[in-house]
């Protein structure tokens, strides 16, 4: 071990996708943990796994050729779940933690972590590298975590691919991940971290980033057909609101095909209904977020870009610029806040949202149910939006009642701009907000659409510059209801 590395198949590991290679894996950990770190090599083969607990300065490299496959726990009861160094502290997948008899306002997914493939919590300089691949073939997809849980008496529940918690000078690296449970990878308080050249083809989650600082995300590829791509949050995981700040996504590609063939090549879209994919910060939300960068990236067969505030938390220095989406579902960005007040009922302040800045954003074949949308409350509209060069096709259709429709507030519902319907307006519907500054701004539908092209409600200060926008003869270009202060060039 002079070299560093520690090779698992010298602790046992088999490699054949058939024996349960978890306690090897761990053995071979704490020998390296014994001897202040080191590599902990997966070589080529298909280990067959539950959860493995990475530790402090410990690099858990996956080989090309590697595939460590998640265990389907019913293959194995409780008393069964030995490998070739024997137990693995009973149950091929550790119980969930304990969360203390504090109130749990976020879900289960975020707030156990123990439950996991690979799980590290308090850890520091630790990382998962190499071209190899997670199969999370046997984690479930449900949110049914509780604290300890187990189903069927013996069989405990694998829930996520990666989990990390509470963890400094994290790099995930090269990985494909297939499958990856209820999240792919999930990371809570993670501060100074590097995710790079990930692949994630999943049935759920992608990538979701809570209350961490610090952290670059760049040149990865996230398909995620059934649930959100690559999300914020800042959730009450921590016992507390944590803002969730300076994290720098570029280079990235989203799309929403069918889970498997983005790493088949097949590329098949999911059939028309509920397809998500986007690039999104919340729904949970109660720190909120400051100084998020996205740039450079695309979107295929998926939604967009969605700002979420809805937890009594401040969404703040917001920059987006050089995005092209192509089959964009349900909406290509929208902006909201709102009251679920999803924490603590003795806290008292409102959600707050305000410095967003949207720049060179190509969208095609959009969805017409919802224009761009920026709403904020009646008592705290959104402050301080620009949205500038930005060329949106749709796919039109919408009747001419539509623009005069009592458009939903966001209030305490779940913020999805599916519950709410068509939007009044099918280039830009903004509501409840201060200081809106849009410039070159360009909106084209295929089939007519009888809504006006912007509809602006309850909205002060607003700049209108460069609207290139056809309507259908006898419909406004804009719209402006109790709105104050509008220039339009």
């Amino acid at each position: 071990m002079a070299s560093g590395v520690y090779n698992v198949r010298d602790y046992g590991a088999v490699g054949d996708g058939h024996t349960l290679d978890s306690p090897a894996i761990n053995a071979a950990i704490e020998a390296a943990v014994k001897n202040g770190g080191g590599q902990v090599l997966l070589p080529a083969g298909t280990y067959l796994s539950g959860s493995i607990r990475l530790k402090s300065h410990i690099d858990l490299h996956l080989a090309a050729g590697c595939t460590l496959l998640a265990a389907d726990p019913k293959d194995f009861p409780k008393d069964k779940a030995k490998g070739p160094l024997g137990g693995d502290g009973g149950g091929i997948y550790d119980e969930s933690e304990s969360f203390g008899g504090f109130p749990e306002y976020q879900d289960g997914g975020h707030t156990y972590f123990h439950n996991s493939l690979i799980w590290a919590e308090g850890q520091t300089c630790v990382s998962i590298t190499g071209h190899g691949m997670i199969d999370g073939k046997g984690l479930t997809r449900k949110d049914t975590e509780k604290a300890g849980q187990v189903q069927g008496g013996s069989i405990g529940t694998g829930d996520k691919a990666i989990a990390l918690k509470l963890c400094r000078g994290v790099t995930i690296r090269d990985i494909t991940i297939y499958r990856g449970g209820h999240f792919a990878i999930i990371m809570t308080g993670c501060d100074l971290s590097t995710i790079d050249n990930v692949t994630i083809d999943t049935n759920r989650d992608g990538f979701d980033i809570d209350c961490c600082k610090y952290m670059t995300v760049s040149n990865c590829r996230i398909n995620t057909p059934s649930d959100d791509a690559l999300v914020l949050k800042s959730s009450y995981a921590l016992k507390r609101p944590v803002l969730c700040e300076h994290i720098a996504v570029s280079n990235c590609n989203i799309t929403g095909y069918k889970c498997g063939t983005l790493l088949d090549g097949t590329y098949v879209p999911e059939p028309v209904g509920w397809v998500c994919g986007r690039f999104k910060l919340g729904t949970e939300s109660n720190g909120g977020y400051r100084n998020i960068a996205l740039t450079n990236c695309t979107f295929a067969y998926s939604s967009g870009l969605a700002f979420e505030e809805v937890d009594q938390g401040r969404m703040e220095n917001i920059v987006v610029s050089n995005i092209s989406m192509s089959h964009v579902h349900h909406y290509p960005i929208y902006i909201t806040t709102g009251c679920r007040n999803r924490g603590p009922k003795e806290v008292t302040r409102m959600s707050s949202a305000c410095g967003i800045q949207i720049s060179n954003v190509v969208a095609d074949d959009c969805d017409s149910l919802c224009s761009i949308i920026v709403t904020g409350m009646k008592d705290e509209p959104v402050r301080g939006v620009w949205l500038q060069n930005i060329r949106l096709s749709f796919r039109g259709g919408g009747t001419r009642d539509l623009a005069l429709k009592d458009y939903r507030e966001q209030g305490t519902h779940y913020p999805e701009p599916k519950f709410a319907g068509w939007t009044p307006a099918y280039g830009l519907y903004a509501r409840h907000v201060e200081d809106l500054h849009v410039s070159d701004v360009t909106f084209r539908y295929e089939r007519p659409d009888y809504r006006p092209a912007v509809v602006l409600d309850d909205v002060r200060r607003a700049t209108l510059r460069g609207i290139d926008a056809p309507t259908e003869p006898g419909v406004e270009q804009v719209l402006t209801l109790r709105s104050e202060q509008v220039v339009r060039q």
